[in-house]
């Protein structure tokens, strides 16, 4: 929503049922030929297709998108942005992604509603009080904000948080992310989708890709089901499905496909100005502008392409949350969904060119995809315009499997997954 409209002109569409409200992005058809075709059009696709065409210049780009704009893992995931990572090379990429949100919203002309409300990752043995302080070391040394927090700090700042001494996980101190937060995840997807459709990008939806066009062992295209759209290059950023879409290429990836489920209460009067992960269930929890308890937790460790989570990891979040907040306990559920999420090995993402020519990949995000869409929009952008690597998107090539140097995080930052 752009500043000419007045607050009564917002009113007015809303009691008529926005008759009167105009398209943010057309709803366009394909061309037979592009210079770029992006597969995918959540965050990550387009991301890429707007910094093409700001950055690079590259006008004659298409999104494909089989379903409509941010219907998949961008519109399902629970909102948290934050670069608080333990090597360097992933403080590099995620940092980028939390810079380039807090300028995003003037960047697009479109509020993403970030709220730098902070992130605090709450620590209750003598072990992770170990890996906290490790965190933080790395995280200052690498140019983050990060703060080590005692339990005293954590009362002060968390009155609901359980502080009875028969408490399992008595609150024993943490790392506290201040630049970390939230954003609004359809307004990213919504601001993307205008600003690149203003640039001359055509987003194309219900449109699905189900092959590619080879030739000379290169893919120089993509087959739809609206027909054949010929590419100079072709970018796929499609988060849990890039298994199955890659292997129509005949490229094998490093990823299994999990769901990861979220879950939100009713609104209650605010009472928790941060987000905070609990180290010892891996519940994470903070609450929306509108009252809500947004809440998530662990993987659902059977692989699946579902979107619904199943109840036995529920009953798991949950236990964990009212071990952490026992008010929250008489909240009542409002709704429930799951993302399906692209988990490496390493649990980094890949980024670069596919074994294939004319095939670039932005996929294995895991659980980080939303908080790193403006990163991940740049790195594939500068890859499809330049056909080489960032520096920054280097370290995350494909290529890391076979030379062994893998970025482990969910080990180094001591996050599950």
């Amino acid at each position: 929503m752009t500043a000419r409209y007045s607050a009564l002109t917002i009113l007015r569409q809303g009691l008529t049922g926005h008759k009167g409200w105009p398209q943010a992005w057309r709803k366009a058809r394909p061309k037979p030929a592009y210079d770029f075709v992006i597969v995918g059009g959540g965050g990550h696709g387009l991301a890429t297709a707007y910094y093409l065409a700001r950055t690079h210049g590259r006008r004659s780009v298409a999104v494909i998108e089989k379903g409509w704009i941010g219907g998949g893992n961008t519109g399902r995931n629970t909102t948290a942005v934050r670069s608080n990572y333990f090597y360097p090379e992933s403080v590099a990429l995620y940092d980028l992604a939390l810079r380039l949100y807090e300028g995003l919203s003037r960047e697009l002309n479109f509020n993403v509603m970030l709220s730098q409300r902070g992130i605090l990752n709450v620590a209750h043995t003598p072990g992770q009080m170990e890996i906290a302080a490790r965190l933080a070391n790395a995280m200052q040394l690498n140019g983050v904000d990060a703060e080590l927090w005692g339990p005293d700090e954590i009362r002060k700042r968390l009155p609901l948080i359980s502080q009875s001494l028969d408490s399992r996980y008595l609150p024993n101190g943490g790392v506290f992310h201040p630049r970390g937060g939230t954003a609004r995840h359809d307004a990213v997807a919504w601001g993307y989708a205008r600003a690149a459709d203003g640039l001359g990008v055509d987003i194309v939806e219900n449109c699905e890709v189900t092959g590619f066009v080879m030739q000379n062992g290169a893919c120089v295209g993509v087959e739809t089901t609206l027909g054949e759209i010929r590419a100079g290059a072709v970018g796929v950023a499609v988060a849990g499905h890039s298994s199955r879409l890659m292997a129509k290429a005949g490229v094998r990836l490093p990823i299994h496909s999990y769901t990861l489920q979220a879950m939100v209460s009713e609104p209650t009067k605010p009472c928790l100005d941060t987000v905070v992960l609990h180290l010892g269930t891996g519940t994470y929890v903070s609450q929306s502008d509108k009252g809500e308890i947004l809440i998530g937790g662990g993987l659902d460790r059977v692989p699946s392409y579902g979107q619904r989570g199943n109840p036995p990891m529920q009953e798991i979040i949950l236990s964990g949350l009212t071990e952490m907040f026992p008010a929250f306990g008489q909240l009542k559920l409002m709704r429930q969904w799951g993302g399906v999420v692209d988990v490496v090995p390493d649990s980094s993402p890949l980024i670069g060119p596919a074994p294939v020519p004319g095939l670039y990949l932005n996929c294995g995000w895991g659980t980080g995809g939303f908080k790193a869409i403006p990163a991940g929009g740049v790195l594939l952008a500068h890859l499809l315009a330049n056909g080489s690597h960032h520096e920054i998107s280097r370290p995350f090539d494909l290529d890391r499997f076979r030379t062994g140097r893998l970025i482990d995080e969910a080990a180094g930052s001591g996050i599950a997954h």
